[in-house]
This record gives structure tokens, sequence and C-alpha cells, in this order.
């Protein structure tokens, strides 16, 4: 494994670079900052809300990149530089076929702010794990937003109750099961892996020159679109399926111990 022509790390969040108690490690920190001094960008590419993101990534959030809510949204710095929306005529009939699914809470995300409803206000302690921003609605109708995902929450098990009941639209609508308690609705575009593209793009950087860590079914696509794409020894099955190389869990340091064997290379 030759890591020396590296330009671009790409890691997921959830599951990946945060622990089982949504924290990113000191070390992380310290391998970022070797990162920077090889030139090596970092992006962060997440199904959690920009917010979210750069509040986790504090001390380093004006010196990444941002692939947020599943790749509907690209930012660098407070910079837009992608935004694929839901169509507006989807919303609607989403929603109401969100509430006809039992034990289903559907979130509404937009650009700025995650809209919850009084429905979910139960669930609040968990969401706000994932929403830093957010505010509640009596009705998703007085929400104007242009809302980039549609997130919905199940808390036994998303996979199981939500996608079998969703997945009948995926010609229209791009639904991925995100984690154990979430299924996720965006743009038949709005993918991880396009997102990532589109910035490998925009800095002339190759697949070749690209390693991305993942460990679940939204990070399939841009773990297609690097030659060094490593999948968490907590990974679901089809991501240690389509993944060139393993290493070992969130919890165990996996993204960093690859890191460091990165710098070592350069």
């Amino acid at each position: 494994m030759d890591l020396s022509q590296i330009k671009m790390v790409v890691s997921d969040m959830d599951g990946t670079l945060l622990n089982s108690n949504h924290e990113v490690s000191s070390r992380f920190f310290e391998l970022f900052e070797e990162l920077q001094k090889r030139n090596i960008l970092f992006v962060a590419a997440s199904g959690r809300q920009y917010a979210s993101i750069v509040h986790k990534l504090e001390p380093i959030k004006n010196e990444i990149l941002v692939i947020a809510e599943n790749g509907a949204l690209v930012k660098e710095k407070e910079k837009e530089l992608l935004v694929t929306p839901i169509q507006n005529h989807l919303k609607s009939s989403l929603l109401s076929k969100i509430e006809n699914i039992d034990g289903a809470h559907a979130m509404l995300c937009g650009k700025y702010n995650a809209y919850f409803d009084g429905k979910s206000v139960p669930f609040l302690e968990q969401l706000k794990e994932y929403y830093a921003s957010y505010e509640i609605h009596d009705n998703f109708n007085t929400v104007t937003d242009e809302i980039i995902k549609i997130a919905v929450y199940h808390n036994i098990s998303a996979e199981e109750y939500i996608y079998p009941a969703m997945k009948d639209l995926e010609d229209q609508i791009k639904v991925k099961v995100s984690g154990l308690n979430w299924v996720d609705l965006n743009h038949t575009d709005a993918n991880k892996g396009f997102a990532l593209e589109k910035m490998q793009e925009r800095f002339g950087i190759s697949s070749e020159e690209t390693m991305v860590f993942g460990d679940y079914n939204n990070d399939l696509e841009m773990l297609g679109k690097a030659k060094y794409s490593f999948a968490m020894e907590n990974a679901h099955a089809n991501v240690s399926e389509i993944a060139n190389y393993k290493t070992t869990s969130n919890d165990d340091y996996g993204v960093e111990r690859i890191l460091e064997k990165l710098i070592l290379f350069q």
C-alpha cells in the first residue's frame, strides 16, 4: 500500500471518525496538523447537518471542506460549493408516506436549520446530538428554508421498519440507511460520492490520490471514488464488501492508525 501520492483524505463522522461517545480524539487533531504541513486536504463527509459537523471539528472548521447532509450541501468555510435540494413537489408526498409508518419521525433538513414537529419532541435529546441548529414547528408547512434532506428516525431499527416502506421510491429519491436509527431521503443526485467527485474535479485530485473512510450504507458511493477506501471494523457488511482496505473500529482509532501510516509515506 503506497500512500505517497495521497492529496485528499475524506472521512465519515458517526461510526468512523467519532467514537461511540460521539467524540473526536485529540490524536486526530494532532494528525490533522501533519496533514496540513503536507498540503493534504481533509474533507468531513457526513449525513449530519453542516452546523453539527463543524461543532465537532470546531478547532479546524476553517481549514477543511465539509460534505453535509449526505452530499446535498458542500461548504468551504461559509462558502457554498454545492447545493442539491429535494424537489418541492416530492416533499409533501414523502411526508405523507412517512406519517403512515408506525414509529417513524420525520425531520426536515434545510441549508440553515433542521426542523422538527411536535411528534419528535420526546426524542429531542437524542436528536440534538445530530442537529446543533434546529427549530420546532407545529406544522412543516410553515418551514420556508430550502430543504436538502428529509431524515427519518426510528428508535428501534430504521433498516427494518422504515427502509422497506420507502424503497419503492428509489427511482424518485435517494433512500439511504445511514445508521441504526436513520433513513435519509435526498435528491437522486445528492450522495457523498457525487459530492466528492465534484470536489476532486474542483481541486484536480484523482481517485488514486484520494483516501476515504466509512462505515455505513450512505458511504458506499464515496468509497467507490477512492483507490484507498477503508471500511471500519464496525462497518455494515455492504461497506466491508466494497472497500478496498479495512482498519480497526471507531473506538480503536481506526482512522488515526491509517493517518499515522499516511504521514510516514509523505
